[in-house]
């Protein structure tokens, strides 16, 4: 059974950079909880972070059924079960390329004040 699904503002923004709506809907967020309860439910669900990836502690990471590339970056709620979609991560050299290469977001880090708090 999938759990109750949440997605913040930020995911829901990377999605709709990144993979786009089937529908066109401005709000995606539905359509994120549906795909990730659909995996969930598949068992596509892991604590490891997908390559590359820094895995913060805590994460558990849900690998789309539709785009098995994306990777939904999750935070599970203890008390009330509920998984919070925070980012989702595409994975170079999967099946399909990332359709933005990290190399173009790693050259942003530089310059990314919150990304270097020195700044």
């Amino acid at each position: 059974m999938s759990p109750l699904v949440a997605v913040t503002d930020h995911a829901a923004e990377r999605f709709r950079q990144r993979v786009g709506s089937r529908t066109g809907a401005l709000d995606v967020k539905a359509e994120i909880v549906a795909r990730v309860a659909a995996a969930y439910d598949a068992g596509r669900v892991s604590d490891e972070p997908p390559p590359g990836a820094t895995g913060a502690r805590g994460s558990v990471y849900v690998r789309d059924l539709v785009d098995r590339s994306v990777v939904f970056v999750c935070r599970q709620e203890r008390a009330g079960g509920e998984l919070v979609v925070v980012t989702l991560w595409e994975q170079e050299g999967g099946v399909a390329p990332a359709r933005v290469p990290r190399r173009f977001t790693d050259a942003l880090k530089p310059d990314d004040h919150a990304v270097d708090p020195r700044d």
